[in-house]
C-alpha cells in the first residue's frame, strides 16, 4: 500500500511528531510496510485456533497451604510508637 506525504504529514501530525520534507518518502515507504504487514495478519487464516492468554503452556504449581512463618504480630507492635488492642495508632492526617 502506498502512503502519500499529505497522508504522513496527517499522521506525524496527530502524533505531534516533528517532521522534515527529506523525512517524508522513507517514513511514507515505512509506514506503507506496517500497513502491508497487517494486511497480510488479516489474512491469516485462523479458523478454529484458539485464542490463546500466552504462547507459553503455563502450569500453576499448588503447594500445601501450610503456616511457614511464626506469628510475629506481638514483636512487630512492640516495635510501634503506639498501638492499642493489635493496631498500630498512627496521627490523624485527613480532618
Amino acid at each position: 500500500m502506498s502512503i502519500d506525504s499529505t497522508t504522513v504529514r496527517h499522521i506525524a501530525r496527530l502524533a505531534r511528531i516533528a517532521i522534515s520534507d527529506d523525512e517524508l518518502a522513507p517514513v511514507a515507504v515505512e509506514l506503507g510496510r506496517v500497513l502491508e504487514l497487517a494486511d497480510q495478519l488479516g489474512a491469516a487464516q485462523i479458523d478454529g485456533v484458539a485464542p490463546l492468554a500466552h504462547p507459553h503452556e503455563q502450569v500453576l504449581s499448588w503447594r500445601a497451604d501450610a503456616v511457614s512463618e511464626p506469628d510475629r504480630a506481638d514483636a512487630f507492635l512492640a516495635l510501634a510508637p503506639e498501638a492499642r488492642g493489635g493496631l498500630y495508632l498512627v496521627p490523624k492526617v485527613i480532618e
